[in-house]
């Protein structure tokens, strides 16, 4: 322990003049080193400083020109998106009068195809009491036709050879009055 309080005094006292070079400084590289980064400052400020602003500075300018023409894109989005709620808002209601006319036509449709189909209903009927009349018509001359002739042959066999051509045909004409 002695031995280095006697290292410590005597470096103390030898070195009690110069305080930079006790601290391990040489003040000669010191000032060159001083002098080496002001040129380091100068060299900077004069070429790297500028060229390193500029392109910051342009950086800068096309992050708010690409900002800006983001916040277009997206007014134009919303305006188109706008639009296309307002089309669509259209053809809703388009479509729905087109529904609606398209209801309205088909009940036309099958309203007239009920009437047209009553009015061939009633013709149909009416065609067919009429073939039914005419049938009727038929059978009963038919039938008149038959019964006369019945009737002449009838009183043909009764009389027998009586009765010429003229009393027969007065006795017909006769029953067909009395008959009708």
């Amino acid at each position: 322990m002695n031995s280095m309080l006697l290292f410590a005094t005597t470096e103390a006292a030898g070195e009690k003049g110069d305080l930079l070079s006790s601290l391990g400084v040489d003040l000669r590289l010191l000032v060159i080193q001083a002098v080496a980064f002001l040129v380091l400052l100068w060299v900077l400020g004069k070429f790297v400083y500028p060229v390193l602003s500029g392109m910051l500075e342009k950086r800068e300018a096309t992050i708010r020109e690409g900002l800006k023409a983001a916040e277009k894109a997206e007014q134009k989005a919303v305006e188109a998106n706008a639009e296309v709620e307002e089309l669509l808002s259209d053809a809703r209601k388009q479509a729905k009068e087109v529904i609606a006319l398209a209801k309205e036509e088909a009940a036309a449709i099958v309203e007239t195809a009920h009437e047209n189909a009553a009015m061939q209903t009633e013709r149909m009927l009416k065609k067919a009491g009429d073939e039914i009349e005419k049938e009727i018509t038929s059978a009963r001359k038919a039938l008149r036709d038959e019964t006369i002739n019945l009737v002449a042959l009838a009183t043909e066999k009764v009389v027998a050879g009586a009765m010429t051509e003229k009393i027969d045909q007065k006795v017909i004409d006769l029953a067909l009055k009395d008959s009708k």
